[in-house]
């Protein structure tokens, strides 16, 4: 077939509708009619929806997360049992009406506690994601955007608390603050050492988006530097961020369970999954479903978010969304 060239002859309708093309051949004898579409083309986070949408994993894992906030916020409409009651003549009895998961070793309804026991363990994570976003976010967009000896000290200081490990920094911590020992002193623990690869992760994607046309345009413009940092930058910058905070809250979620499991978390007192799975450690061999409950509940919570983050970067990458 032969090459076809662009006729002149291009009927516009109304801005942002198709248009019709009339492509005429070298030869003068035929024509081929095409529809072009001057369109605006969608945003990243309009691609991404669309990529979204598509994936049963992504509505999985959402209706898990929704059903574990839900439960946080409103424990009281699952269960009307007082997680905190408990009856030695009931310990370890197997499930029965009004109690299908049975009880534990103190005589404590286990359904009640793995409800109530949400509050704690999701509060954990989404307070300490939000602390490392902000913390993080902040010393790694400075770092990446002025650049210099700003940038060489913030990356020292940064790699400084990188070089300790989030758990045994927060073992260590914890030890020494026994007496004071509740959620918000573990937010803050596992927020003040795990700042550290989201900062970094900023300071990558703030390098790469601050020498964009957008941004020299901004500074031509006569626009101050927090206005380009804040207006321009980080709203460019924001995917990487989001997706590793979505997955670094399954993994303090699990961080808190793991303090309490040792037993330097939260203290018994507070209902959480870490501490039930704590407590729950001396009727393993007899009744392994005082483990097993509190357990579930934790994996698929974890599970859900780190399947929210995976579909989320794969949303936002264009190689992914080509693939």
């Amino acid at each position: 077939m032969s090459e076809y060239i662009p006729s002149a002859n291009i009927a516009r309708t109304r801005a942002g509708q198709a248009h019709y093309v009339s492509d005429i051949d070298e030869t003068g004898l035929g024509a081929v009619d095409a529809v072009a579409d001057d369109s605006a083309p969608s945003s990243m986070w309009g691609e991404a929806w669309k990529t979204l949408r598509k994936r049963p994993l992504f509505w999985i894992a959402t209706v898990i997360i929704f059903f574990a906030i839900v439960i946080s916020l409103f424990p009281q409409l699952f269960t009307s049992q007082d997680p905190q009651f408990c009856e030695l003549a009931n310990s370890l009895k197997p499930a029965r009406d009004g109690h299908p998961f049975g009880f534990n070793r103190q005589g404590c309804d286990i359904y009640s506690r793995v409800i109530y026991g949400a509050r704690s363990s999701v509060a954990v994570g989404i307070f300490t994601t939000i602390l490392v976003t902000v913390i993080g976010a902040t010393l790694g967009a400075l770092a990446g955007f002025f650049g210099g000896w700003l940038d060489a000290l913030l990356s020292r200081i940064t790699d400084m608390f990188f070089a300790i490990p989030l758990l045994l920094a927060a073992i260590v911590v914890m030890q020494m603050f026994k007496e004071s020992r509740n959620i918000w002193m573990v937010i803050i623990v596992l927020g003040a050492f795990g700042w550290t690869q989201i900062a970094r992760i900023t300071r990558g994607a703030v390098m790469s988006v601050k020498n964009e046309e957008y941004v020299t345009a901004a500074r031509a413009l006569g626009a101050s530097k927090a206005r380009i940092l804040l207006s321009h930058i980080l709203p460019n910058a924001m995917a990487p961020i989001i997706v590793y905070a979505t997955v670094a809250l399954g993994t303090f979620i699990v961080a808190e369970a793991s303090l309490s499991f040792m037993g330097i978390g939260l203290p018994p007192s507070v209902v959480s999954w870490g501490v039930d799975i704590s407590q729950a450690q001396q009727s393993l061999r007899t009744q392994p479903m005082v483990l097993f409950y509190p357990a579930l509940a934790l994996a698929l919570t974890v599970l859900s978010f780190i399947m929210m983050g995976d579909a989320v970067r794969e949303a936002l990458d264009p190689k992914a969304r080509k693939k």
